[in-house]
Formats: C-alpha cells, sequence, structure tokens
C-alpha cells in the first residue's frame, strides 16, 4: 500500500459545471482517480421511469469533455457513477454513446468499463418468496402486483463491480446505479487503504465543494488519503475547508451525524476529528467501518400511476385567500359532478398546492396565524390518459376561475394566470414502488461488467 492516494471529484452532479480552471489546477496534484457522480433520486421517480436524465446532453458534454482529456492525459482512471441520471441501462447507453463521441473527436483511446445496474423482477421476486426483502425506510412491504407492475428495477452497488473494472485496466467506468461513496471509495479500498476512511471521504468528495466556504457542489474537491487519516482541500483557492464546514456535511442526506450506511456497513463516525491543516484544507481521522453482518443493496423501481396536467395562478384578494378551502371544496364538487358518468372518484386525483399559504408542507404547516397578501396556486390533475387529465385539470382550472365563496365581491377573476395558454401537459407520471433493501450473499453478482475498447 502506499503512504497516501489523492483523488479528485471533479464536482457534484456531472453536467451542473464546474470551472475548468480549478480541474487544472487539481490535475497538478497528480491524482490516482478522478471522479464525478451523475445521477441522484432527488429529482423524483420521473426520471427512472422515463428513461431520460436530468440534465440535458450538452451539458453533460461540456463537464465530461475536459474531465476525460485530463484523465487520460494523466493515464488515470475517470470513475462515472448512477450514469446518465438514474443509471438503468438506458441511462448507461446515453452516456456511453457521449463518451465514445467525445474520445472520437478528441482521437482518444480507452478501455471502456460498463457495470450495468438493472434488476430483473424474477430476482425480486425470487428474493421476496424467500424473506430477503425488506422495507427501506418507511415504505410498504412489497408485494408481487407491485413488482409486476414496476417498468425499470435499479439496485444501488457498492465499490465491488467499480473495484473490479479498475483492476481489469478500466481507463473508464461508466457504472449504473451506484452509491455516490462508491465512485471515489473504490480505489483506495482496493489499494489497501482504511474502508472507513476510504468511504467517508468519498462521502464528502461527492458533493464536491459542498464541503467548503463558499459553499456549493458545482467546483472540484481534492482529497488525500493517508494510512489514519485524509484531508480534503477545494481546487479553487477563493473556497476553502474548516472543521465547520467539513463536519456540517455529516448531515448532509442523513438523519444521524454519527454514522451513515453503505452497501459495505456502517461507516462510524462518532470519534471522528475534524481538525484545520492549513488556511484551507481539513484533516478528518477517527471514521471507522463496522462491516454489515447482512449484505444488502437497496432496489429502486418505477411504475406509471398515469398522465398529468397542471396549471399555476396567482390569488391576490384577501377576502379569496381567507376563503381558500371553501373555494377548493367547492371546485372539487364541481368537478365531480362534472366528470360523473366518465370518471369514477378513484380514477383521477385533484390536488390544490398552495404557495406562500401551505405549499411545502402541507398539512403538518405550523405557521397559519399570518395571512399572506398573495398566494401562487398550483392545480394538479392526474388521470390514467393525457387526454382526460387535461379534461379534470380544464374543469378545475375554469371553475376555480369562477367559483364563488362567502365575501366575494366580484363575479369573476379569482385568479390570475401568468402564462397563456394557462395549462401545461405534464406527461407520464412515475412513482416510486419499489424502495426496498434486497438481501444477498454475494451482492456484486447483480452487477455485470464488460469491457469495450474506444477509440
Amino acid at each position: 500500500m502506499p503512504d497516501s492516494l489523492c483523488f479528485v471529484s471533479a464536482c457534484g452532479m456531472l453536467g451542473y459545471g464546474y470551472p475548468p480552471e480549478s480541474l487544472d489546477r487539481a490535475m497538478t496534484r497528480r491524482p490516482a482517480m478522478l471522479g464525478v457522480d451523475s445521477g441522484s433520486t432527488d429529482s423524483g421517480p420521473y426520471y427512472l421511469g422515463s428513461g431520460k436524465s436530468f440534465v440535458t446532453p450538452q451539458q453533460v458534454i461540456r463537464d465530461l469533455e475536459p474531465a476525460l482529456g485530463a484523465a487520460r492525459l494523466a493515464g488515470i482512471p475517470l470513475v462515472i457513477g448512477s450514469a446518465g441520471g438514474s443509471g438503468s441501462r438506458v441511462h448507461v447507453a446515453a452516456l456511453t454513446a457521449l463518451l465514445r463521441q467525445i474520445a472520437a473527436r478528441r482521437r482518444l483511446r480507452l478501455r471502456l468499463a460498463v457495470i450495468h445496474a438493472d434488476v430483473d423482477r424474477t430476482v425480486v421476486l425470487d428474493a421476496m418468496r424467500q424473506g430477503r426483502v425488506r422495507p427501506c425506510g418507511p415504505v410498504p412491504p412489497l408485494d408481487e402486483p407491485t413488482v409486476r407492475a414496476s417498468n425499470r428495477i435499479v439496485a444501488q452497488m457498492g465499490t465491488g463491480p467499480i473495484r473490479r473494472a479498475l483492476r481489469e485496466g478500466a481507463d473508464v467506468v461508466a457504472a449504473g446505479r451506484a452509491c455516490d461513496t462508491a465512485i471515489f471509495a473504490a480505489l483506495p479500498i482496493e489499494r489497501g487503504f482504511d474502508p472507513g476512511l476510504a468511504l467517508h471521504a468519498a462521502k464528502i468528495a461527492e458533493c464536491g465543494t459542498l464541503c467548503a466556504t463558499p459553499g456549493g457542489a458545482n467546483d472540484a474537491l481534492i482529497c488525500t488519503l493517508a494510512e489514519e487519516h485524509f484531508t480534503v482541500e477545494p481546487a479553487n483557492p477563493a473556497k476553502r475547508c474548516t472543521p465547520e464546514t467539513v463536519a456540517a456535511h455529516s448531515l448532509y442526506e442523513q438523519p444521524d451525524p454519527n454514522c451513515f450506511y453503505e452497501p459495505e456497513g456502517k461507516v462510524d463516525l462518532s470519534d471522528c476529528r475534524f481538525e484545520q491543516l492549513d488556511e484551507r484544507t481539513v484533516k478528518v481521522s477517527g471514521s471507522r467501518l463496522v462491516p454489515a453482518a447482512q449484505a444488502t443493496v437497496k432496489l429502486e423501481g418505477t411504475r406509471l400511476v398515469g398522465h398529468r396536467a397542471i396549471a399555476v395562478a396567482g390569488i391576490r384578494d384577501p377576502a379569496a385567500i381567507a376563503q381558500l378551502d371553501e373555494l377548493q371544496q367547492g371546485v372539487r364538487r364541481s368537478v365531480a359532478r362534472s366528470v360523473e358518468g366518465t370518471l369514477r372518484e378513484d380514477e383521477y386525483r385533484l390536488r390544490f398546492l398552495r404557495y406562500g399559504l401551505d405549499g411545502v408542507l402541507g398539512r403538518h404547516e405550523t405557521a397559519r396565524d399570518n395571512r399572506p397578501h398573495e398566494v401562487g396556486l398550483v392545480i394538479d390533475a392526474v388521470a390514467q390518459t393525457q387526454e382526460l387529465a387535461d379534461y379534470v385539470l380544464s374543469l378545475a382550472r375554469s371553475t376555480a376561475l369562477h367559483q364563488p365563496f362567502p365575501g366575494r365581491k366580484t363575479t369573476a377573476g379569482n385568479l390570475a394566470f401568468p402564462f397563456s395558454p394557462s395549462d401545461f401537459q405534464g406527461g407520464p407520471l412515475y412513482e416510486f414502488a419499489i424502495y426496498h433493501l434486497l438481501e444477498l450473499d454475494d451482492p456484486d453478482r447483480l452487477f455485470p461488467v464488460t469491457f469495450e475498447e474506444v477509440g
């Protein structure tokens, strides 16, 4: 094992952008690897369900081309996780197509490792019958109809498949759905560094410079692992890491700052020390891995629920705002009467999101005493087809525009529409139907690694 190992995170998400000069500065540190996360569930289930990416190809090319060029010039691997946004086969294919395009344009030759993360329904069904599937968080137990109705299922790989790809000489790794930590921890663990330190460093690195000040994920971060600690330093000289900013990252997407969980096990941070090493660099020590007694991977699966249509409007009348509940109830009753004979109550969904009042927390809102002077209203209609969703929305929008309420002084104009047309087709609506843990004796077997010579 070498005394130290340096790796670079180009930014917090491929496509979100980073200053090219930051990457140039980071590469002067002679890193052993360059990595970048390319996906998330933060943007919801639509992107896994539809097979689309939440960033455009132009954004990906802008970020990917300099990173690929820098990695090949330095002769180090480039590791990309959760390719294409959601990491399914179709997402991986979209990313590898862009890689080939860039390689051809820049006359690059490389050994590309592709790791798929798609899971066949039969694998999940067999595991369910064996009692090896359980909820991940507050979700219902999984049943057979839900699995069969899912249009795409992926599993989140740990470091194992990426380690194999690197071990077998990959210049670029395009991994399907992957734990964020796996992207950066695979090489250090493969080279013999402490897995607890490697996973903790990777957890920080996957967000770029979100652990620095000024904050923001769209910049490069330099991480260096040693035998008993690691350091983090932003490549941009305008940013700096402090013990407070780095320690605060322990709360990022985590309910407990003292630990987080990966397929490899629990990473215990309760004895961590964060020390200022120099003006811009923080040293972290004390992270340790408690290996999992039972290996698990998280499954993510989506199913088509229907189609969506929305309208956005503003409300400025204080009387309308004060009687908004009554106005909405009147609209619901009117829509139900209008669709009677065409749609049953369980065949459509109608929501009112009231931004400025309780649009974020809904019924959980606690600050209800002070009425705002204006409210942004989103009317959201869902039905089995786009035509039916458009129909329900049109009824709700036109009714809300003229719906009477106690204290009304006018005969029309409850809503002000900022757009014409006022109604927008949202297209197919997907939901996460599977968000569960799958127990496996050898989780890496779910993730086949294939190689391709490009260029």
